[in-house]
């Protein structure tokens, strides 16, 4: 290797991880949403005209890697290394994948829109395959303080990654145009540099068309209840019924301060995601306990518990427990978390850990993603499915007029897993248009407004109980209406620009051959 050649995959391989590092900082708890497009432009400086298909792979893998090895060590806060480096890997790929795709559509009129539309049918891929996908650190995730969060109203977080990819990839090009030594006055120049400002533009210019915060039909005021845990880690629960004390107590202090006047009396009250750490369907004590915290708040009660199958299977739930009436409606938590809740291949897999046999047995619910309580229609994603486009959807197909996320962050710690599934939920909250209430075990608990705005929140590890007056809302967004289109408009696309390029190759081959053949002749 020559030593020009040597500098030249120096240099890639050092904007490569540059560019995944700049995409970390991007995301919560930093608000530094703006990084996001110069992290794309640099992965694409990184995979732009490489020669090699296997290089361009590469170098979007390390991209990939600098930049999921920073955002998910909290997934092996407490089990070890291993499922993180093997998560962030399996991520990685996908960059890698991206990096390819670059590299061919790269020699498209045009290519930095194309770059664009394979970087979201990446995402769409990563958040599919394998084991149902990981959509974790889509770059929409990292974008709900910015200025393009009012797109995900009229595309979804799809929308949001195209728009912050575009930017990359036009500011990108500019630098490859300028690089090359063309002027400004060129026209080429001129449209690329438009590209580069015109999707967060066009992102500002659209939140004024987002909801005021108290648009509605009706309010209802909803409390979200952090009861805490007695220790963080996997053994959150090991002390019986001590979560579920702590969420009693936390809602039994909250009925005192409403019958001496000092908060409003709730509609209705949201716990998190295994507040109860024992199944109050089994357990006469636990039934107990939370029937007199609904009655003493005289509000049903969103009750997160883990409910025991007759096969013995288990299911993630939530139940609407209304009183001394009992358990009513209940979510069953519909995508569940593969390496955590359940484990798949689990005897190959018992190889390399120790912890695989502490993957749970869960199965999936059925339902439509909806609750009724206090006659008030509750879209329901718990925790890990608040990730997934296709949650929130079904439940506004069912009616939802007020969305929820509980979710149990102790098996965590304090590291900034809470706070980017925080961000995502705000990124649901303009999607679908709906206040939006988060609910944790440790923290952190949010009041989200449908325009994304965090109005309230909660402090890690503290108990603490939020109260808010929220709108209903039954108005579909325009995402809302399209579910799916966008992302899979970018598949077929990409797959159309692909179709192109070997369409053109096949007709330089075939011209290579009339040209050789005359040449015989």
């Amino acid at each position: 290797m020559g030593r020009s050649t040597a500098g030249a995959v120096l240099w890639r391989v050092t904007v490569a991880v540059l560019g995944g590092v700049l995409l970390f900082a991007s995301f919560p708890p930093r608000p530094l949403w703006f990084l996001a497009p110069f992290a794309v432009a640099l992965l694409t400086l990184a995979v732009y005209g490489t020669s090699r298909v296997r290089a361009a792979f590469g170098y979007g893998m390390l991209g990939g890697l600098a930049f999921f090895l920073p955002l998910l060590p909290w997934t092996g806060i407490y089990v070890g290394p291993a499922p993180w480096l093997a998560l962030s890997t399996a991520c990685a790929v996908f960059f890698g994948l991206w990096g390819v795709l670059a590299r061919w559509l790269g020699g498209l009129r045009g290519w930095p829109v194309w770059l664009a539309l394979a970087w979201t049918a990446t995402e769409w891929a990563r958040s599919n395959v394998p084991f149902g996908g990981f959509p974790w650190g889509r770059i929409a995730f990292g974008q709900a303080d910015g200025w393009y969060l009012p797109l995900a109203a009229y595309g979804g977080a799809p929308l949001i990654g195209f728009a912050v990819a575009l930017t990359g990839t036009a500011l990108a090009a500019l630098v490859l145009r300028v690089r090359a030594g063309q002027r400004a006055v060129d026209k080429g120049i001129a449209l690329t540099g438009l590209a580069v400002i015109v999707a967060p533009l066009a992102g500002l210019a659209l939140r004024p068309t987002l909801p005021a915060p108290d648009d509605g039909l009706r309010t209802v005021t909803v409390a979200a209840i952090q009861g805490s845990v007695p220790r963080l880690g996997l053994d959150f629960n090991a002390q019986r019924r001590a979560v579920l004390d702590n969420h009693v107590r936390r809602t039994e202090e909250l009925a005192d301060s409403v019958a001496r006047g000092l908060e409003r009396k709730p509609d209705i009250v949201i716990w998190p995601e295994n507040s109860s750490d024992i199944d109050p369907l089994r357990n006469a004590d636990a039934a107990a306990v939370i029937t007199r915290a609904s009655e003493r708040i005289g509000a049903p009660i969103l009750v997160g518990a883990v409910l025991v199958n007759g096969d013995r299977t288990t299911t993630n739930s939530v139940i609407v427990w209304n009183g001394a009436a009992g358990p009513g409606e209940r979510h069953d938590k519909k995508i569940i978390q593969p390496f955590g809740e359940y484990l798949p291949m689990r005897s190959f897999f018992r190889l390399f850990s120790s912890y695989a046999d502490r993957a749970g047995y869960f199965v999936p619910g059925h339902g439509d993603g909806t609750v009724t309580a206090a006659n008030v229609r509750i879209g329901v994603a718990t925790c890990y499915e608040v990730a997934f486009d296709r949650a929130f959807r079904e439940s506004l197909a069912a009616g939802a007029q007020l969305l929820t996320v509980p979710t149990n962050n102790a098996t965590f710690g304090e590291s900034e897993m809470t706070y980017q599934q925080l961000a995502m939920s705000r990124v649901r909250a303009v999607e679908h248009g709906r206040a939006l209430v988060v609910a944790a075990t440790t923290g952190v608990s949010g009041i989200i407004t449908a325009d994304g705005t965090l109005t309230q929140h909660s402090d890690q590890v503290v108990p603490a109980a939020l109260v808010a007056q929220l709108p209903l809302r039954d108005t579909a967004t325009i995402a809302t209406r399209i579910g799916a289109t966008p992302e899979l408009a970018s598949v077929i696309l990409t797959a159309i620009g692909a179709g192109l390029l070997l369409a053109r190759r096949h007709r330089a081959n075939q011209a290579q051959v009339m040209r050789s053949s005359g040449n015989s002749e």
